[in-house]
């Protein structure tokens, strides 16, 4: 058995060529801003000019809808979407708004292989869902079609989900909640037009369907926008007999809707 000596002088040593290593590998691979590429003090975070450039969402907001108010009305306030037309989902939270960095971020995510940048935005996300999460049991991404998934390699909502899912130690259920129906791309139609082209695009795996039954879900996508896909998808879990759906997502669109109503 080594001496008690020795250990501590290997453990001395494997830390030096962890820190030697460490300095090599921030000399080959510097750490740069993720958004504009300047360089930063570490890796992966934003430098201090992409920082100030985002809208990070908090309270006031709208209770239900999780839409932020310009002024504080009180407790218990809900945007006049929420009023009108109520979502099948129980609330719903967003990091940011859906604008310039954050903008950026969704779409190197989405569009530019940059699953790294998950483990920061769920990180986001975690902090304007705390409530939410601390009321799930499961966490499920939003799905891609089959056609989607092949064309993108991977799945951008399932890339946040796992990071979040592995930071508050939840289950998460990929494979679950899928996407049985081809949609067009949602960006540039109305709401109407949205809500026509996700109508039963979502369905549970009937094998898989045990898993989700009286569960409470927390559904996970990158961007909420006017939340056509998030509520067809709900319908889809509650179908299957899920208690309770919670929707947390990286971004939102700003609405321009009235932000008065007591609930």
């Amino acid at each position: 058995m080594p001496r008690p000596f020795a250990l501590s002088t290997l453990a001395f040593v494997a830390g030096l060529v962890r820190r030697v290593g460490d300095g090599a590998s921030a000399i080959v691979y510097p750490p740069v801003c993720v958004a504009c590429g300047v360089m930063t003090e570490r890796h992966g975070a934003l430098c201090a000019a992409c920082w100030r450039a985002v809208r990070f969402l908090d309270q006031p907001w709208c209770e239900v809808m999780g839409e932020p108010f310009g002024h504080d009305p009180g407790d218990g306030v809900v945007s006049l979407q929420a009023i009108a037309r109520p979502p099948p989902y129980a609330r719903a939270r967003a990091a940011v708004a859906y604008e310039g960095v954050a903008r950026s971020l969704v779409h190197s995510l989405k569009y530019a292989d940059r699953a790294d940048l998950a483990p920061l935005m769920a990180s986001w996300m975690i902090r304007a869902g705390r409530e939410l999460i601390d009321c799930s049991d499961v966490v499920v991404p939003v799905p891609l079609h089959r056609g989607r998934m092949f064309e993108r390699r991977y799945n951008q909502s399932a890339e946040l989900a796992r990071a979040l899912a592995g930071t508050c130690s939840l289950p998460m259920l990929a494979g679950v909640l899928l996407r049985v129906r081809a949609t067009r791309q949602q960006v540039g139609l109305g709401l109407r037009a949205r809500q026509e082209n996700v109508r039963s695009a979502f369905a549970v795996d009937s094998a898989r369907r045990s898993l989700l039954e009286g569960r409470r879900v927390l559904l996970v996508d990158d961007v909420l926008t006017t939340g056509s896909t998030l509520e067809s998808a709900t319908r889809a879990l509650l179908k299957a007999g899920v208690t309770e759906v919670k929707v947390l997502t990286f971004a939102r669109v700003a609405s321009d809707e009235g932000e008065t109503l007591y609930a």
